[in-house]
């Protein structure tokens, strides 16, 4: 049971720091209010409608408004993963490692031989009980 639960926890552990440390970026195309496209890893394909509007006047035209518009979701994720142990004041530390210390000796059943019968010598055999009375295992 204790080594299903240590993988359990090593797997998840290990997907958080994946899951915190990567980066991306969602890119949305949208035509008036309809949305078009989403793209994960690429540039979102577009309706057509800038294409068409440009081919059509050569000329710059400040009075059309261009209906279509991109939308950019940048989610960046964390660089740095060295947290610092010299940050913390003296009780702070001793704090930390008592907690430590105390959390992992939770789990460990103590290895000691509690045997309260070793020095405990036997009474002698004077007679064989089991022959006087006559009981036999069969």
């Amino acid at each position: 049971m204790k080594k299903i639960f240590f993988k359990i926890s090593t797997f998840s552990m290990a997907l958080l720091v994946l899951l915190s440390t990567v980066s991306f970026t969602v890119d949305s195309h949208y035509c008036g209010d309809i949305f078009v496209d989403s793209s994960l890893f690429g540039h979102a394909q577009t309706c057509g409608m800038d294409v068409q509007q440009q081919s059509q006047s050569s000329e710059c035209d400040i009075s059309k408004k261009d209906c279509c518009s991109d939308e950019q979701v940048i989610v960046e994720g964390q660089d740095t993963l060295k947290t610092s142990f010299d940050k913390l004041d003296k009780d702070q530390q001793l704090f930390v490692a008592a907690f430590i210390h105390t959390y992992i000796h939770l789990f460990f059943e103590s290895q000691e031989d509690l045997n309260s019968y070793r020095d405990y010598t036997p009474p002698p055999l004077v007679r064989d009980i089991q022959l006087l009375d006559q009981t036999f295992l069969i």
